[in-house]
């Protein structure tokens, strides 16, 4: 699609997108596309000023044994005796991304929810492929399974939540457990904010996306490519969630999409097969926002919004 012919998004945007958007930070240009290691430390000192301010609460960092070696836990506690745990994904398009870059995300998720929520800082892409992330998730909900009593976890009930590539993260994981019949406990929920699920092409993604947001059809692209191992992975059904059957056993998920994400007809489809399928979900699209908007809740009330709505459809599956 020619360039004149998309929708200028950023006309369009909330006041207080746009004021998140004018937000300046000292700090170097974004790096080129080709060094990683560049851009994740650039993503990680980006991310300080946002996470700034969340709520204080007890916290235990662990170290989860997996096949592929080792995987990062945080675990945060915003009260005694939990009723569930929730796992939480980080977002960053397989690449970027770690517990810090999403701290706030997970305080005010633990605060929130009154849940123990427990970050997994999967190993990323392009050193780590399809599906790792997927089977460390999965490694990380089998250890606090069999240690529940050690770390205080109710295990009984659990969740999944992400964001962006998080988002498909915990939607795999539900899946994967499901599907190989995984014993960790009931899924109660799943939490998906503005996620991608493995569509190649939809309108949306023609329409929106730009150096705004760094989503150009040629970003997500190169997202891909860094996180598959082949072409075959594509259809996978722990990729495109698409080719997995989302007829029955899909545990309660709450989708969110933001009004100008380039991925937000990814959302819209999946709430569409579930619903259409008699299978518990929930769609709620946030006015005037960009993909990422969830880290901005120093700034935006509707990020906050969406963090509490989210929090309050997984109370109400516990």
């Amino acid at each position: 699609m020619k360039p004149e012919n998309k929708i200028p998004v950023l006309e369009r945007i909330s006041d207080e997108m746009r004021a998140v958007i004018n937000v300046h930070q000292d700090l170097p240009p974004w790096p080129p596309a080709d060094d990683i290691m560049a851009m994740r430390q650039h993503y990680t000192l980006e991310r300080r000023f946002w996470n700034a301010g969340a709520p204080p609460m007890e916290t235990r960092e662990c170290v989860v044994p997996c096949a592929y070696g080792e995987v990062a836990a945080r675990l945060y506690y915003p009260k005694p005796g939990s009723t569930a745990t929730l796992f939480y994904l980080h977002g960053g398009g397989f690449i970027l991304g770690n517990l810090d870059t999403h701290d706030r995300i997970m305080r005010l998720l633990a605060d929130y929810t009154q849940c123990t929520v427990i970050g997994v800082d999967y190993s990323l892409s392009p050193e780590a492929r399809f599906p790792q992330a997927i089977e460390e998730t999965v490694a990380a909900c089998q250890f606090f399974h069999q240690r529940a009593d050690k770390y205080q976890l109710n295990m009984t009930r659990i969740g999944f939540a992400g964001d962006s590539a998080g988002a498909m993260l915990a939607l795999s994981s539900a899946l994967w457990l499901r599907d190989k019949r995984v014993a960790c406990g009931k899924v109660a929920g799943v939490l998906l904010w503005y996620g991608l699920y493995g569509m190649q092409d939809s309108v949306s993604r023609r329409l929106h996306g730009g150096s705004w947001d760094g989503l150009t059809r040629e970003d997500l692209l190169m997202y891909e490519n860094a996180y598959l191992r082949n072409e075959e992975d594509r259809e996978s059904p722990y990729y495109c969630l698409f080719n997995n059957d989302l007829t029955h056993d899909v545990p309660p998920c709450f989708i969110v999409g933001a009004e100008f994400d380039p991925l937000i007809d990814d959302s819209r489809l999946l709430y569409q097969t579930l619903q259409a399928h008699q299978q518990p979900c929930e769609y709620k699209m946030y006015p005037g926002t960009l993909h990422a908007f969830l880290h901005y809740s120093r700034m935006m009330k509707s990020a906050d919004e969406a963090l509490r709505d989210g929090a309050h459809f997984f109370k109400t599956q516990i």
